[in-house]
């Protein structure tokens, strides 16, 4: 079973939390909040992007690259996929 199915329930709720954030953020910017409160939404924002990035790709290497029964051109693929994901992630 994937990471993504096991650990669904707290994915979504992680999600749902930064979509929360999201429409603060939006709802800031309409009302002109001052510039301090929107970049501090922003920098929340970004923050939960991160956690969570950083949750499934620490769940996609132990089960993809740290499986035993995976072959040497399967943990290739995984690692390859990893590194897309992380230099488009941090561009």
């Amino acid at each position: 079973m994937s990471h993504t199915v096991s650990n669904q329930k707290p994915l979504l709720a992680r999600i749902r939390r930064i979509k929360g954030q999201t429409q603060a953020l939006e709802r800031a910017l309409e009302e002109g909040q001052e510039c301090a409160v929107v970049l501090q939404q922003l920098a929340a924002v970004r923050g939960a992007v991160n956690g969570l990035m950083l949750e499934l790709l620490e769940g996609h290497v132990r089960e993809h690259l740290g499986a035993e029964a995976a072959t040497a051109e399967q943990r290739e693929q995984d690692l390859e996929l990893v590194v897309k994901v992380l230099r488009s992630y941090v561009k």
